[in-house]
């Protein structure tokens, strides 16, 4: 891994901290979504530009106040900043956080402690850390880090997890077309937190369709974010409320917005992966309210 000091650092404001405003998305109702069209729904629900060249994008949901971003280092060394919207001296003073590297090796540097990520490692990052800043070993294959922050009343260790320490857990099966190992970072059995669960699932071979059978979980709201979404392909995620459905075309690196009244399910056009990250009353995996698929409307 390079060393912190011979890497260009980008340009911040005062206590080496950028400010910058953050993108809002306010809540809607089943009712309001009942009636928007596609331009409608992507703009309330469809991240499209998380991971950008030596940025920091960041995107307020009001869904149980979940910020969701994303961090890509290539020539600078890129730190997390604290937007003024927060109105806290720093992004951690109320907050944890999650990151996911799906990109090439790449580091995190929490308050001066550097913790190295390859693919599809995670880390958990306690309330409290007030400097976070994220580089790539090579800039020429950057590290793509997603990031997901709720709010916190406690402050958790921060922990790094391997994808082989995670805790896989295969379900589904060919002849329904959703073979998948699911890898649970964050969550109660594994990297404790306030009320940040996170997660990732990826395919099989031949496999396509994701989270069946279908589900809300009416105590916590979800964000999808699908990424290794081959070239000129896409995902159907479908959304809305069981009897009253919707649908968005996703690309690949693009995240959705899932509301506690939700489904939410995706079917792919090839094979692909997607982070899962959830927050709200309850933590635990298994607290879904199932749907048969007779009932979908």
């Amino acid at each position: 891994m390079q060393q912190l000091e011979n890497i260009t650092i980008d340009s911040f404001t005062e206590n080496g901290i950028e400010k910058k405003s953050v993108q809002t998305r306010y809540e809607s109702s089943p009712r309001e979504a009942a009636t928007m069209n596609a331009e409608a729904l992507r703009s309330h629900f469809l991240i499209e530009n998380l991971l950008q060249t030596d940025k920091v994008e960041l995107v307020y949901s009001h869904y149980d106040r979940v910020i969701i971003g994303g961090a890509m280092p290539v020539e600078n060394v890129i730190s997390l900043p604290n937007p003024d919207e927060l109105k806290a001296d720093f992004f951690l003073e109320r907050r944890e956080l999650g990151i996911i590297n799906i990109g090439r090796n790449g580091q995190v540097i929490a308050d001066g402690i550097p913790y190295d990520l390859e693919k599809l490692d995670c880390l958990y990052i306690s309330r409290g850390v007030r400097e976070v800043r994220f580089v790539s070993e090579n800039t020429a294959k950057p590290a793509r880090f997603f990031l997901l922050s709720a709010p916190a009343h406690l402050e958790y260790p921060t922990h790094r997890m391997t994808k082989e320490e995670a805790t896989p857990q295969r379900m589904g099966a060919t002849e329904t077309s959703n073979q998948r190992t699911i890898y649970k970072y964050i969550h109660p059995d594994g990297i404790g937190s306030c009320q940040l669960v996170m997660g990732l699932t990826i395919l099989e071979n031949g496999s396509v369709w994701n989270t069946m059978p279908p589900h809300t979980h009416d105590r916590r709201m979800e964000v999808y974010f699908y990424f290794d979404v081959m070239e000129n392909q896409k995902v159907l995620h479908l959304m809305g409320q069981p009897q009253e459905t919707r649908h968005l075309w996703v690309g690949n690196e693009q995240a959705v917005i899932s509301p506690p009244w939700s489904i939410h399910a995706g079917c792919g056009t090839a094979s692909y992966g997607f982070i899962w990250g959830m927050a709200g009353e309850n933590q635990a995996f298994t607290d879904m309210d199932f749907v048969q698929t007779n009932d979908l409307r």
